[in-house]
């Protein structure tokens, strides 16, 4: 012999049958009064059939982790596990995981955390429920998100609890939407790819009249670099030449700007443009943040990524959520998972311990201080 080859394939063994397992609890009669008296069954063994904490988590896994319609969910879990379970039983799962997560204190320890960070990124997107529109709100940092549902009103915003929490010294990170100007307790932040496509649109439709957006444009731009490097080198601010130059750029882009477009010029394009102009003229502060305080981003898209899921669930839901309770256990259950997978917590393992009767994972701090075990 000389030499050996391998060569290996990976597979799994043949899908097992489900296991079932009979509990029996002794009834006994008091032979004096005739009362019955009736053992304790094992927690969690509520009825007299059931599903079990395991094929209840897959089943959840693949409805609510992975947005697959309830239906098909049920065929697909009956293909992979050889397991048929009901199209009802999928479809009230969610509900069940929104009830276990509320009753196990879950969202108002995220509250009280975010009430705490120094940085919250807000954002809202509609959805449609119950034969209307309805909106699904998000506070949240990098570590942890908070969902809530109802109309796109400043009193919705403050129903989250987080946003009217917040204070002196800290950041509120969003669009331009005017439903967050009544939070005067927080210093805000506007989001820079939002005004990137702003501008983007005034300069597209005359490139040549419009230089001043594309001036603007540029700015931000250079702007978000100098912040970028300055974070990169460990830096806890910009120096005094890089906040001037930064100033002489945005102060010069606005002149460009009534420069370009005179208040004899009542086209609409000019109209536009003014408004927008002077948007960033009366808000530079709040533009120009992330360039004082190195620890806000130049974007709001740590919000936007976490309201994404809306919109896949509702393709797969054929366009809509049947009631306004469904929206609203979907923005629960989203939270949990979204803040569970930022601290490297899988979908799978977050969903086993609500249905194996652990309750909810909760987070203890605004960051992971080490790998989840």
């Amino acid at each position: 012999m000389v030499g050996v080859r391998r060569r290996q394939v990976h597979d799994l063994p043949p899908v097992p049958d489900p296991v079932v397992t009979e509990y029996a609890a002794d009834v006994k009669c008091c032979p004096c009064c005739l009362a019955e008296a009736v053992g304790a069954f094992p927690a969690g063994v509520n009825a007299p059939t059931q599903y079990g904490p395991e094929i209840t988590t897959r089943v959840a896994d693949v409805v609510i982790g992975h947005h697959v319609p309830v239906h098909r969910s049920t065929v697909l879990v009956m293909e992979l596990l050889g397991m048929q379970v009901s199209t009802g039983f999928a479809a009230g799962l969610r509900g069940r995981a929104a009830m276990l997560i509320r009753d196990g204190g879950f969202l108002d320890a995220v509250k009280k955390l975010l009430a705490s960070a120094p940085v919250v990124h807000a954002d809202e997107t509609f959805a449609r429920a119950a034969g209307g529109t309805g909106f699904v709100h998000v506070a949240c940092t990098d570590h942890l998100t908070l969902m809530h549902t109802g109309d796109r009103s400043a009193k919705t915003i403050d129903d989250g609890g987080v946003l009217p929490a917040l204070g002196a010294g800290q950041v509120l990170v969003r669009d331009g939407y005017v439903g967050y100007t009544h939070l005067t307790n927080v210093l805000h932040a506007w989001c820079g790819a939002h005004l990137l496509r702003d501008l983007r649109g005034i300069h597209e439709a005359d490139p040549a009249g419009q230089l001043w957006a594309k001036a603007m444009a540029d700015t931000l731009l250079e702007a978000h670099r100098i912040a970028t490097a300055a974070r990169v080198d460990g830096r806890d601010a910009l120096s005094e030449n890089e906040l001037r130059t930064i100033d002489r750029l945005y102060t010069g882009a606005l002149a460009r700007a009534r420069t370009d477009n005179p208040a004899t010029d009542h086209s609409v394009l000019a109209g536009h443009a003014r408004t927008l102009a002077t948007r960033f003229d009366t808000h530079r502060e709040t533009i120009l943040r992330f360039t004082a305080n190195l620890t806000v981003g130049f974007t709001n898209n740590v919000a936007e990524r976490q309201v994404r899921p809306v919109k896949v669930q509702q393709r797969s839901s054929g366009g809509c959520w049947r009631t306004l309770q469904g929206l609203a256990d979907f923005a629960v259950v989203q939270s949990y998972l979204s803040t569970a997978a930022h601290w490297g917590i899988t979908r799978f393992q977050a969903l086993h311990r609500l249905f194996n009767g652990d309750g909810p994972w909760i987070p203890t701090s605004l960051t992971p201080h080490t790998a989840p075990a």
